[in-house]
């Protein structure tokens, strides 16, 4: 936390770089996540374009209003005046300094757009809710995936306080808003407030009216199955709507970046892959929330408990690929048989990968590495590096070039 009150964040020095250089940046990504707060301290003017009289000169004549504020301009909850971008777009086009404008949104104002405006002129930027890396100060430094992909158990160190599988469910449950996690309010009450009005009014602002009802049956399938492979009936079924209905609603939801599909990866040096994606709510709090569980009902369930430390932990990784110094991507990977699986693969430079496995459990073994393994066999020297992250307290080796780190070494 900085003199001036604001927690620093991991996208604070990409934000600033990218922004001396290009002329509008545009910040993505769930509604509460500190879009605005981390923006508005590169601005000198700030339009919030979700309030009718800020944003009635903006939808009378945009390129007018955008010429009458100093800049840089912050055009807060832009999608609510979504011509706003055209006049940005004009604006860039004829004068292309650096640092001009920035745009914060909580939806994708071009969900239905043919050609968006933006394309060659708008960078975008996504920001998340907190990480426990953050919120320990460490926003700088190399990512979890960059270390991993030394090999070198020594690169991971533990935080001064280690989680056990009580305090893991806890920061799931918690989650990464920023609100409810620095405490400026009663967690579960905002957490349901937040839930209304994402699966209501934010639903309603983005696609016009839909049944709140059976939108929060969808969210509830997706928060059960959240951290999985669940085809699309499985969870059109369970929320007693057709498939064409429950398609709207997965692109509404990931419209509204609560919902991510991690992407099935695929090489030539293995054959018959699954290739569909594997969903993940955004935010662990979120399945908490739909679901009205506690530590001691995640306790209780076996299946639940292992999404909620997935999600949990794939919120801590996500962050970071998103703003790393070396470009990569988080994909799963799944045979059609189902007899390997691997949680996580990243691509790094030169197509080299490294790949995680995610395990509640105090003592992993190497029957937990086993998929790892495979797939190193497989790859051979394109295998970097594999990691169980796991619950337990300490860092080992389990095997050549696999690992097990707790799940607390993202941020230690």
């Amino acid at each position: 936390m900085t003199s001036t009150g604001y927690l620093a964040r991991i996208v604070d020095e990409p934000l600033a770089d990218l922004f001396a250089d290009v002329p509008a940046v545009m910040l993505t990504g769930p509604r509460a996540a500190g879009k605005t707060t981390t923006a508005r301290r590169h601005a000198v003017s700030v339009v919030r374009l979700d309030r009718d009289v800020e944003a009635a000169a903006f939808v009378s004549d945009p390129d007018t209003a955008l010429r009458a504020h100093p800049e840089p301009i912050l055009l807060d909850e832009w999608q609510a005046v979504s011509k706003v971008l055209g006049a940005v777009k004009r604006a860039v086009d004829d004068d292309p300094r650096p640092g001009r404008f920035l745009l914060t949104g909580s939806a994708r104002g071009d969900v239905d757009a043919e050609i968006w405006p933006g394309t060659g002129r708008v960078v975008r930027l996504a920001v998340y809710g907190l990480t426990e890396r953050e919120l320990r100060g460490h926003t700088s430094g190399p990512t979890f995936v960059e270390r991993l992909a030394t090999g070198d158990v020594d690169a991971f160190a533990l935080p001064a306080q280690v989680p056990d599988l009580v305090g893991y469910i806890d920061l799931a449950l918690r989650g990464g808003f920023p609100q409810p996690v620095l405490g400026r309010s009663v967690s579960r009450r905002w957490l349901r407030g937040y839930i209304e009005q994402l699966l209501t009014s934010d639903v309603a602002a983005l696609d016009g009216a839909r049944d709140p009802v059976r939108m929060r049956r969808y969210f509830r399938a997706l928060a059960l199955n959240t951290a999985g492979l669940a085809d699309h009936k499985t969870l059109y079924d369970a929320a007693g709507i057709d498939r064409k209905t429950a398609a709207a609603y997965e692109h509404l939801l990931m419209s509204l970046f609560v919902l991510d599909a991690v992407p099935a990866w695929t090489t030539n040096r293995l054959a018959r892959l699954v290739r569909a994606p594997k969903r993940y709510l955004v935010d662990s709090s979120l399945v908490g929330g739909v679901l009205n569980v506690d530590r001691l009902a995640v306790l209780r369930d076996g299946d639940l408990l292992g999404r909620m430390i997935d999600t949990f932990t794939v919120a801590q990784l996500r962050p970071e690929v998103e703003i790393a110094l070396a470009p990569a991507s988080l994909y799963h990977l799944r045979d059609e048989g189902g007899r390997h699986e691997v949680d996580l693969v990243a691509e790094v430079a030169a197509s080299d990968v490294v790949a995680i496995e995610i395990k509640a459990t105090s003592a992993p073994s190497r029957d937990d590495a086993r998929h790892l393994m495979w797939l190193r066999d497989q790859l051979g020297e394109r295998f970097l590096a594999g990691a169980v992250l796991h619950t337990g307290p300490r860092p080992f080796r389990l095997d050549d070039r696999v690992l097990a780190l707790p799940i607390c070494c993202i941020w230690g």
